[in-house]
């Protein structure tokens, strides 16, 4: 990650608003998170301020969200952040920021789905609503997606990383199940709408169960085994088939198979950020190494 080397404060939010949305710039403003991409200050009680800071593709992705989350909003079950102003570059901050609802919760990483059949539910109820066909002109999937052969060489990387750490207890275990999903069949369907990004700290939780899903940056158009794969990920021991049985149309045998290799994907990514974060590493968050045990774990303990 590379920061923004303008320094983002809540005297800056308020100044950019008080140029560009004057009749939101006397509302409270705070931080409310430092993602990968953006910083997140919420203004009020029901808006935030949205600001890339780490990555030069932050732009596109909040003009994305910007241009697509409006229309799909309104079919979800969950509250997302619906983006409500554009500001643009300016002197004062050079880059494309937005204004969007605020969405309340915690984030999944910091305090993790416990009541496995409401979280399920809505996790699917969700995944249901938002994978309808996508329109011909898409976005793309920033080579998320696709077929899973031709993301072996990276999984494999992540697998001898993390195993080389000592963090992988039977390495030749999650190999078998990628090169499974590798060998799946490719998707055939249409290109479906996916949130193309659901980690721990995407996906927020309210008393136990998921009640919010935020950061559509990478939303895009493929195989809902992408997304599918978050199940493993986000939810609780014993709640997997049932989000599975709540999912609709029913996933075939050869979309789970994708999903399990997305997921076996992500939990190494998850651990070894997590690992990067115990050991103060830059880019490291130690609240994501629990759910990518846990879903390395789930994963090992499902029959193929």
């Amino acid at each position: 990650m590379t920061h923004a080397e303008i320094e983002i404060t809540a005297e800056l939010v308020r100044d950019l608003l008080r140029d560009q949305h004057p009749d939101l710039a006397d509302q409270p403003v705070r931080l409310g998170a430092r993602g990968w991409d953006n910083q997140l200050w919420r203004v009020g009680d029901d808006l935030a301020v949205r600001l890339p800071w780490a990555t030069q593709s932050a732009d596109e992705l909040l003009r994305k969200e910007h241009t697509w989350l409006p229309a799909l909003a309104p079919h979800l079950p969950l509250p997302v952040p619906v983006p409500q102003r554009l500001g643009e570059p300016s002197p004062r901050f050079p880059r494309p920021w937005i204004v969007t609802t605020w969405v309340p919760g915690t984030p999944a990483d910091r305090a993790p789905a416990a009541r496995a059949a409401e979280a399920a539910d809505a996790l699917a109820a969700f995944l249901t609503a938002l994978h309808r066909p996508a329109p011909e002109h898409a976005p793309a999937g920033r080579g998320r997606g696709g077929p899973l052969a031709g993301h072996s060489e990276w999984v494999i990387e992540q697998l001898d990383a993390a195993a080389g750490f000592g963090l992988v207890p039977d390495p030749g275990a999650v190999r078998a199940v990628w090169e499974d999903a590798a060998a799946a069949p490719d998707w055939d369907g249409p290109a479906l709408w996916l949130h193309g990004d659901l980690h721990p700290a995407n996906v927020l939780t309210t008393d136990g169960t998921v009640s919010g899903v935020v950061d559509f940056g990478d939303l895009f158009a493929g195989d809902p085994a992408f997304d599918l794969a978050s199940a493993w990920i986000l939810l609780p021991d014993g709640a997997v088939d049932r989000f599975h049985a709540a999912y609709r149309p029913a996933p075939d045998a050869a979309t789970l198979r994708r999903a399990r290799g997305w997921a076996v994907g992500r939990a190494l990514a998850c651990i070894l950020i997590g690992d990067a974060g115990v050991r103060g590493r830059p880019g490291g968050k130690p609240t994501w190494g629990p759910p990518g045990h846990a879903a390395l774990r789930r994963l090992l303990a499902t029959p193929r």
